[in-house]
C-alpha cells in the first residue's frame, strides 16, 4: 500500500490513531470504575455517574465549535492544545483528593477529547491520498473500537492492581506519544484570513442547546420526569434561537446552507440513527446474557466485547473495499448488515450462539457503514470546513449515542413489561429484547430509504 511507504504520512496516522484511542478510553474505562469510585469518595452512584457525565457533555456540547475553531486558527495548533490538555486532566484525574475535583478535571479531559475526535478525520485530507480516504478512516474506526473494547478489561485490570487513579495516568505516557508524533509529523497549519470571526453567539446557543438535550436524555436514569421535560423544551428553544442566530451573523459557526447538501443532511441524520440502534446492543445484551441466558458476570464481559472486537477486525479491511468499490455503495452494504443482524435478534430462540452469530453481522455492518460514510463525507469537503463537518459527523453519532441509552432503554423496559429490568423475569427479558431489535431493525431500515433518497436527489 502507497501509505506504508511514506514514512511521515504513517507516523502522522499513528498520532492520529492515538488520539481517537486516547478519547475512546476515557468513555470505557471509566464506566468500570464507578462502583470503586462511589467508595472511594463515599458518594451515591448519582453522584458519581457525573465522572462519565461530565465527560460526555462536554464533548457533546463543544465537539462541533472546537471543530470550526480549528478551520479558523490552525488545526495543528488545536490539536496539539487538545492532546496537551487531555494529558494534563488525566494527571489531575489520577491525583483528585475529592469527587468535584475529579467530576472537572473529567470535564476538561472531555474538552480535550473533543478537539481530538473533532480534528483527526479532518487531517485524513490532508496527509493522506484521496484514493486513500477510506482505509485511514477505517483505521481511526478501528482504534475508537479498540479503545472500546480494551476500556472495561484494562480499567478492571488497572483498578484491581495500582487503583483507580492508574486508569487515568495509564493516558499520561500514551497522550505524551500522540503529541510528539503529531508535533513532529502533522502538516503546519495554513494561513487564514485575519478578518474571519469566530461566532460566539452561536457556540454558546449550540452548546447551551446540546447541554440541555444531553442532561434530558441521560439524567433520571430511564425515569422521564418534570426536569426532562424542561430540559427539552430549553433544547427546543435553543434549537430555535440557533437557526436565528445563524442566519443573522457574518461568519456563522455552521453555514445553514449546508443542509442543502441532502447527502450531507442525510449522512449525518444515517450516522445518528445508527448510533441510536448501536448503543441498544449495549442497553439490552447485558440483561439479555444475565438475566434469560444465565451467564456470570465475567462471561457476560467476554461476550460484550464481541462487538467491538468485531468492529476492530472490520475496520481497515472495510476501508480498503470503500476505497476500490465506492464509499456510497459500501454505506448501503454496511446498513444491510445490520437490518440483517437486527431482524434476525428480533426473532431468534434463545440461545448463546443464536444471540452472538447476529450481534457479529450487526457490528460488522456497523464498522463498514460508518468507515464508508465518513469517508464520503470528508472526501470533498472544502479544507476550510473540513473541522467543522468532522465535528458535525462526531455530534450526530454522539447525540445517537445518548438517544439510543435513552430512548431504546425505554423501550426495552416497555416491552419487558417491568418497571425495573433487573427483577424481571427471564421470558420478560428475551420478549423485550426482541421487540426492542424489531424497531432497531426499523430505524436502520429508515436511514437505508434516506440514504437512498438522497443519492436519488439532484445535487444542489
Amino acid at each position: 500500500m502507497e501509505i506504508a511507504h511514506r514514512s511521515p504520512v504513517r507516523w502522522a496516522l499513528a498520532g492520529l490513531s492515538l488520539s481517537v484511542l486516547l478519547s475512546a478510553l476515557g468513555t470505557s474505562s471509566a464506566n468500570v470504575a464507578l462502583p470503586t469510585l462511589a467508595r472511594a469518595f463515599s458518594a451515591s452512584f448519582q453522584q458519581v455517574q457525573w465522572v462519565v457525565l461530565a465527560y460526555l457533555l462536554a464533548i457533546t456540547t463543544l465537539i462541533v465549535s472546537v471543530g470550526r475553531l480549528g478551520d479558523l486558527i490552525g488545526r495543528r495548533r488545536l490539536l496539539l492544545a487538545g492532546i496537551t490538555l487531555f494529558t494534563a486532566e488525566s494527571v489531575l484525574c489520577g491525583v483528585a483528593p475529592a469527587l468535584w475535583v475529579l467530576v472537572v478535571a473529567r470535564a476538561g479531559q472531555g474538552l480535550g477529547a473533543a478537539v481530538m475526535l473533532a480534528l483527526t478525520m479532518a487531517f485524513v485530507g490532508e496527509t493522506v491520498p484521496k484514493e486513500r480516504t477510506g482505509s485511514a478512516m477505517g483505521l481511526l474506526g478501528t482504534m475508537s473500537a479498540v479503545g472500546t473494547a480494551l476500556g472495561p478489561s484494562l480499567g478492571g485490570l488497572l483498578i484491581a492492581g495500582p487503583g483507580w487513579q492508574a486508569i487515568f495516568l495509564v493516558n499520561v505516557p500514551l497522550g505524551v506519544l500522540a503529541l510528539l508524533l503529531s508535533y513532529r509529523y502533522l502538516p503546519a497549519d495554513r494561513e487564514v484570513p485575519k478578518r474571519t470571526g469566530f461566532d460566539h453567539v452561536g457556540t454558546t446557543l449550540l452548546a447551551l442547546t446540546l447541554g440541555a438535550y444531553a442532561l434530558a436524555v441521560t439524567i433520571g436514569r430511564g425515569s422521564f420526569g418534570v426536569l426532562n421535560v424542561v430540559l427539552l423544551v430549553v433544547a427546543a428553544l435553543g434549537v430555535g434561537l440557533f437557526v436565528r442566530a445563524e442566519s443573522r451573523v457574518a461568519a456563522p459557526l455552521i453555514r445553514l446552507s449546508m443542509f442543502r447538501d441532502r447527502a450531507l443532511s442525510a449522512s449525518l441524520a444515517m450516522s445518528a440513527l445508527v448510533s441510536t440502534v448501536m448503543m441498544a446492543t449495549l442497553v439490552v445484551g447485558p440483561f439479555y446474557l444475565a438475566r434469560t441466558l444465565g451467564l456470570g458476570e465475567a462471561l457476560v464481559g467476554l461476550v460484550l466485547s464481541v462487538g467491538p472486537v468485531v468492529t476492530a477486525l472490520t475496520g481497515v479491511p472495510a476501508g480498503r473495499v470503500a476505497d476500490r468499490l465506492g464509499a456510497q455503495r459500501m454505506t448501503v452494504v454496511g446498513l444491510a448488515a445490520m437490518v440483517v443482524g437486527c431482524v434476525v435478534l428480533s426473532v431468534i430462540p434463545t440461545s448463546l450462539a443464536g444471540y452472538i452469530a447476529p450481534i457479529v453481522l450487526v457490528t460488522a455492518g456497523y464498522a463498514v457503514f460508518q468507515t464508508a460514510n465518513n469517508t464520503a463525507v470528508m472526501t470533498d469537503v472544502p479544507a476550510d470546513r473540513r473541522g467543522v463537518v468532522s465535528g458535525m459527523l462526531n455530534l450526530s453519532r454522539n447525540l445517537g449515542l445518548v438517544t439510543g441509552a435513552s430512548v431504546m432503554g425505554a423501550v426495552f423496559a416497555l416491552a419487558a413489561s417491568a418497571d425495573d429490568v433487573t427483577t424481571a423475569s427471564p421470558g420478560a427479558v428475551a420478549a423485550g429484547m426482541r421487540t426492542t431489535f424489531a424497531i432497531a431493525a426499523g430505524l436502520i431500515a429508515v436511514a437505508i430509504a434516506v440514504g437512498t433518497r438522497a443519492r436519488r436527489a439532484p445535487r444542489t
